[in-house]
């Protein structure tokens, strides 16, 4: 691993192979955990109400987890949270290994999972700004973006479900593993920084600190806002994605899932190029030209029947969103104080979440009430009001086309 990242660090290779297992036991579950549901009962709604079980914990304790994250040892809190994510899937395991799994049960399991991913994930975000030395923050970031999407959007789905076909509780047994195997890692970093003294305060004015922080930065409060709303309107059209690729494509489901591999494509070729563009272009022009090609994604699956295009399209925002969110990570690496990371962390991540969870709930009556094709025409539309709204702030703290801290 060391010879794999010989200018990032020893602990690096450790953080980015903890990364690595944990994606591929996060993608297994993904795949297999609808398909445990199913295997109990037809019910669509049922079948949903797993993947919001998930969720939920991130609108519901986002803005508390950053603050716990921002008060504890984040090395222990992760390899806790991991040990006990194990555990809850070693119950899975045994329930349903012995056909006592419920649909209850299911969703209990995967609450308590989304509730350790936003402890875990707010807490490990303050990781590699503090491993890696800032000149070699976007390198480690899309090291970190490649893994994930190599492993959790190639490869662990498929295997997910192959491991389910073998025996239903085999997949979650190995997402166990891997969970316990992550633990270990991180707990072998050592130069991780204790979290800085400071006075008590209650979580509510924690919380509050986190919030006004990111409020009074100019840049990463244009930032997250933009991602908010264009998560809303991201997720409204592609809640119907796959009507579109059936009515007005003319795919099947063959056809439907080899074009959502277009994302995987994109994203993969972004993480290869974001750390070469971060240095040669100006960050104001990616930033804008990323709200152009969202822009023109909802506008080109509007106009074209013709999957080719489609996946094209796809494919240039694939790689837009891993220039785009290289960009907004390295920044609030290189801005956001050490003390403060995890309630600014989670801050992004309930607009983020809550952008997305909107849009879904608004996609479907909009295509109910105007069609598909008009869903993705307000998009773009909606897209483009975005992109003037903050064409401006997008300048603000990166003078020189870089990117700086304030």
């Amino acid at each position: 691993m060391r010879a794999l990242f010989p200018r990032l660090g020893a602990d690096f290779s450790k953080l980015w192979t903890a990364s690595a297992v944990s994606n591929l036991g996060d993608g297994i579950t993904m795949a297999a955990g609808p398909l445990l549901v199913a295997s109990i009962t037809t019910d669509p709604a049922a079948v949903a109400g797993a993947v919001f079980a998930q969720q939920l914990p991130w609108l519901l304790f986002a803005l508390l987890s950053g603050a716990w994250a921002d008060r504890l040892d984040r090395r222990r809190l992760v390899v806790t949270v991991n040990l006990v994510r194990a555990a809850a899937l070693a119950g899975l395991v045994a329930a349903t290994a012995t056909d006592q799994v419920t649909v209850p049960v299911i969703y209990a399991v995967f609450f308590l999972l989304g509730t350790g991913e936003t402890l875990s994930d707010t807490a490990s975000s303050a990781f590699v700004p503090a491993l890696v030395p800032s000149d070699r923050l976007p390198t480690a970031n899309a090291w970190l973006g490649a893994t994930f999407t190599v492993i959790n959007q190639f490869a662990a789905k498929p295997l997910g479900a192959w491991l389910f076909v073998i025996a239903a509780a085999v997949p979650f047994g190995v997402n166990a593993l891997t969970f316990a195997a992550s633990a270990a890692l991180i707990a072998s970093i050592r130069s991780l920084p204790a979290p800085p003294a400071r006075t008590r305060t209650s979580l509510r004015a924690d919380i509050a600190e986190g919030v006004r922080w990111l409020w009074r930065h100019r840049l990463l409060r244009t930032l997250a806002v933009t991602m908010a709303f264009s998560n809303v309107i991201y997720c409204a059209a592609f809640a119907i994605f796959v009507l579109y690729a059936f009515e007005r494509l003319g795919l099947g489901q063959v056809g439907y899932g080899v074009l959502l591999t277009a994302f995987a494509v994109g994203g993969l070729a972004g993480t290869v190029v974001a750390p070469r563009l971060l240095t040669t272009v100006d960050t104001t022009l990616l930033l804008r030209a990323g709200l152009f090609v969202e822009v023109a994604l909802h506008g080109t699956l509007a106009l074209t029947r013709n999957p080719f295009v489609a996946a094209a399209m796809i494919v240039v925002f694939g790689v837009h969103t891993m220039i785009w969110g290289n960009i907004v990570i390295t920044l609030r690496q290189r801005a956001v104080p050490a003390a403060l990371y995890g309630r600014v962390t989670s801050v992004y991540s309930l607009l983020d979440l809550g952008g997305a969870a909107l849009g879904s709930l608004l996609g479907g009556a909009v295509a109910q009430a105007y069609g598909i094709v008009a869903t993705f025409g307000t998009a773009s539309a909606a897209m483009a009001v975005v992109l003037l709204l903050a064409w401006r702030s997008l300048g603000a703290g990166v003078p020189g086309g870089h990117i700086v801290t304030r």
